[in-house]
């Protein structure tokens, strides 16, 4: 009988064995993830005719390095610092704070990160992260489904049409960019690194 096979992520190299040093560890990079996604939302790249933040490269990038666990706790928290109101976001505080700015037009997108790092970090769990075009694949699926969830979302707010138009259309070329960017990367580290017994 076949069994799954899991390997370990790029963040195992810095955690101890030890329990209570493991747990500050994780819970440090958990907090540096949220400030890499936070600053990665508000670093605006002008592609054609949209502004497009680096934010779904943050969360492909820290997926593929912390693990399925570690980066879907740190999305989670992410998005507890934004409930809480704290201005992480890339329209915050310019268009509201809070649950009141996550339940608008980009709610959809927030809640596909959670899936996305899933995707992502499952993936690099079972040694993915090191073969670029296993990891683009991967890689490639998270885009998709994270797209589709906040299509899904905008098109409750104001159509399909518009909320393809406007919600998806303007950022495919962009985020295909980033798929294949951090899918190249996180191998390449991986590849610079010493081989392990």
């Amino acid at each position: 009988m076949a069994t799954a096979t899991t390997m370990r992520p790029l963040v195992s190299l810095a955690l101890s064995d030890q329990g209570a040093a493991r747990l500050a560890t994780q819970l440090f990079l958990a907090l540096v993830g949220t400030l890499l996604l936070t600053l990665s939302a508000k670093t605006k790249v002008v592609l054609g005719p949209v502004d497009i933040s680096l934010q779904t490269l943050a969360v492909l990038l820290i997926a593929s390095a912390f693990g399925m666990r570690l980066a879907v706790a740190t999305l989670i928290l992410y998005l507890a610092e934004g409930a809480l109101g704290l201005p992480v976001f890339q329209g915050t505080p310019e268009k509201g704070l809070g649950i009141a700015y996550m339940l608008g037009s980009t709610g959809g997108y927030l809640a596909g990160f959670v899936v996305m790092a899933a995707i992502a970090g499952w993936a690099a769990d079972r040694g993915w992260d090191r073969h670029p075009v296993k990891l683009f694949g991967a890689m490639l699926a998270a885009e998709i489904v994270m797209m589709a969830m906040g299509f899904a979302w905008l098109a409750v707010l104001i159509g399909p049409a518009k909320s393809w138009q406007f919600g998806v259309a303007p950022f495919i070329a962009g985020d295909l960019i980033k798929v294949a960017l951090a899918a190249s990367l996180v191998p390449a580290v991986w590849a610079l690194l010493p081989k392990r017994p």
